[in-house]
């Protein structure tokens, strides 16, 4: 395990938040052990790790844990300090790590598309509707290829669930939020995202998503109505 660096408890390949970390450590090219967590029989891996949420994601590095996806980032980033993921400049990494932060609050509305239904799915469309008005009218403004410019950065990486997951879930519920000619610029820093050669070559399979997002929606709603 070079650099003692370590994803001991990442979760299935359809989170988000182990993408994130997967797609930082590949643009730093920093190697690392993946190691799977059943989440429905926790191992004793885990728990020393997260003692206190007792989830994942984590990062083990030199035997120390790290938890939450963009905490991680921002370790990953201090310690491996090359191809940078947050702007050197104080003004332009604040209003990164603002977007930052817009983008970790409104991730949990993209999983209540699958895990709801009726009133509760369209109060969480609403809301992911919402988030790209703004994200479309005030984080992508200029001719910006991505959310800091010519490059990929952290900014890039926590909006991940709008590139690659909305549209997964919209395929198998049958929500239509995101349409290209509403949303001009998202649609052009998606399809900038997903040709970056790290994102390209590690999105997360479309096909096994939905099938494993689908069965897990059907599961969910099936243990309400019971």
């Amino acid at each position: 395990m070079c650099h003692g660096c370590g994803l001991p408890c990442a979760t299935h390949d359809t989170s988000l938040y182990v993408f994130r970390v997967i797609w930082a450590l590949k643009l730093k090219r920093i190697p690392y052990e993946y190691i799977e967590e059943d989440l429905s029989n926790k191992s004793p891996l885990l728990l020393p790790y997260n003692p206190i949420h007792k989830k994942v994601l984590v990062l083990v590095h030199d035997g120390k844990p790290i938890c939450e996806s963009i905490v991680i980032l921002r370790y990953i980033d201090e310690i491996w300090p090359q191809n940078p993921l947050l702007p050197a400049d104080p003004h332009e990494r604040a209003v990164a790590l603002f977007w930052i932060k817009f983008a970790d609050d409104k991730s949990p509305f993209i999983s209540k598309l699958y895990r709801t239904d009726g009133e509760e799915q369209q109060v969480a469309a609403k809301e992911c509707f919402e988030m790209l008005e703004v994200i479309e009218g005030h984080a992508l403004v200029g001719e910006k290829k991505f959310f800091g410019g010519d490059e990929i950065n952290m900014v890039d990486i926590a909006f991940c669930f709008v590139a690659h997951w909305l549209g997964v879930i919209e395929g198998f519920t049958g929500l239509k939020i995101f349409e290209p000619h509403k949303f001009p610029r998202l649609n052009s820093w998606i399809q900038n995202f997903k040709s970056v050669p790290v994102i390209k070559d590690n999105l997360p399979d479309t096909d096994k998503m939905s099938t494993v997002l689908k069965r897990r929606r059907e599961m969910l709603l099936a243990s309400k109505s019971s």
